[in-house]
């Protein structure tokens, strides 16, 4: 995989072609927005079919061709398929949760404003500062994500792509805000889904022999139901995935767009088979990688199998999927960032309020990006930055869905237990390297631990974050029952 596919100078070009087509595509598009709600969440009128399409465009970014592959080639197929299952969770949970809470606050335009309601100013502090840290830790494995795939492929150097693609997705979503994200999500996610369907009758008429049995006969153990990691890959990959989105603002402004609750639900799933299918099969190519060649750079999984005739049709055909991919993802994050930012920004800082906010939240939005752009050209572990940030949801998913709808769970019971279940999953928190963690092998001997734990780092820092708060608060409400 050193090879060089395509000219850097020739990348380039590509990207500011695709990026050029994308902006003039706004543009065209772009309506006058009359307001700081219809910038937010359009005119609440989305059909069924520009809901499917931006719910499933803006769920699967450029993390689809690293992270599903990756974890197949160590997890297994119940890494797969927990990785699967956990992007579309998410859509499937707010079938309950969506109309609900429409049905509760039909002026809404963000999750934070029932977090207000419900809990208090103090809560909604602690979920808004949460939130904006997962969507900007999402922003930069997004654009990392991009830039590590086009020096892949041409030797582009990381902080080039990370520019370019930053610089083409602001120079239309400030002015066009969610409408406009909508209107580029169809024609992106029509790119996506075309090429994710060319790569699996490529790839898969590219194999000597049935790919199952390929697996089977080389990689047994990724297919053995006897195996615990792969029970706990999946396991985790579906907590962590499942439990952050449900509070990525994206959404949440899709669930506030839809036309009725009708639309809603049936987008709903529609988006979550489409989000599923998708990650099984680019999770499956991890899986076809590992049994070809073992030694495979776990990121680099399906790009082996894409790539495996060097034919630079194909090369431009990933490198177009990738960077719709991306920029359905980043247009999406940046704003929702910034929508977060004029609904409740003043809780975090009062100049963030009056009349002039959008143009505060465009100089916030800007200052973010150039933090991402630096972030991004460091070229991080992508997977690694998902699973620091869905730990972070993951601590308080339990307190705020729960508490939605159970009166009785105060703002103090609210905030111990969110601290608390933050805390214990950041001590078995594995390091980049998932062989210790803060409390396994730096505050105590790894020899004090068994392998089980060792060796299941990860999955236990998501058990204990999701798992404390439930417990914390499922004993507050029994004693109280019998006082």
């Amino acid at each position: 995989m050193e090879n060089t596919y395509l000219p850097t100078q020739t990348a380039i070009i590509i990207t500011l072609v695709v990026g050029t087509f994308f902006v003039a595509l706004g543009y065209v598009n772009l309506k006058k927005i009359s307001d700081n709600k219809s910038h937010i969440i359009g005119d609440r009128n989305e059909s069924i079919f520009s809901l499917t399409t931006s719910l499933s465009a803006s769920a699967l970014g450029a993390w689809i061709l690293f992270g599903p592959a990756s974890a197949a080639t160590w997890g297994g197929m119940g890494a797969v398929i927990g990785y699967a299952i956990g992007t579309a969770a998410p859509m499937l949970f707010l079938l309950n949760f969506g109309p609900k809470i429409r049905k509760e606050f039909p002026k809404g335009m963000s999750l934070t404003e029932l977090v207000k309601r419900r809990f208090g100013t103090r809560i909604l502090k602690m979920i808004l500062i949460l939130i904006l840290f997962y969507l900007t830790i999402f922003l930069i494995a997004e654009v990392t994500a991009i830039a590590f795939l086009l020096n892949l492929i041409s030797k582009t150097p990381l902080w080039l792509t990370s520019g370019l693609t930053l610089i083409i997705c602001l120079l239309y979503i400030l002015r066009g805000g969610f409408k406009l994200s909508v209107i580029t999500d169809k024609y992106q996610f029509f790119i996506i889904l075309s090429i994710i369907l060319f790569s699996l009758f490529f790839i898969l008429g590219n194999l000597e022999t049935n790919s199952y049995e390929l697996i089977k006969k080389n990689s047994p153990k990724l297919l053995s139901t006897n195996n615990l990691l792969n029970y706990t890959a999946g396991l985790t990959f579906f907590i962590a995935v499942a439990a952050t989105n449900l509070f990525h603002q994206g959404n949440w402004q899709r669930v506030f767009a839809a036309k009725n609750n009708l639309v809603l639900k049936k987008s709903l799933i529609y988006s979550s088979i489409i989000s599923f299918l998708i990650v099984l099969w680019m999770g499956y190519t991890g899986l076809i990688s590992f049994s070809i060649d073992s030694k495979i750079n776990p990121d680099l999984a399906f790009f082996k199998l894409i790539f495996l005739n060097n034919n630079i049709i194909i090369v431009v055909f990933i490198l177009i999927l990738a960077l719709a991919l991306t920029l359905s993802t980043i247009d999406t994050l940046i704003n929702a960032i910034s929508s977060l930012i004029i609904i409740d920004g003043k809780e975090i800082n009062k100049f963030l309020s009056g009349k002039e906010i959008k143009s505060k939240t465009n100089k916030v939005i800007l200052l973010l990006c150039i933090l991402v752009f630096i972030f991004a050209s460091k070229g991080y572990s992508i997977l690694y930055l998902f699973l620091f940030a869905d730990l972070l949801c993951c601590s308080a998913v339990f307190t705020i869905f729960y508490g939605f709808f159970k009166k009785k769970i105060n703002i103090k019971l609210s905030l111990i237990s969110i601290i608390l279940g933050l805390i214990s999953g950041l001590l078995f928190f594995p390091s980049q390297d998932f062989k210790s963690s803060l409390l396994v092998g730096k505050f105590l001997p790894l020899e004090n631990f068994s392998s089980i734990i060792s060796s299941n780092l990860l999955f236990i820092s998501f058990i204990v974050a999701l798992t404390v708060p439930l417990i914390i608060i499922t004993f507050y409400s029994f004693r109280n029952s019998f006082r």
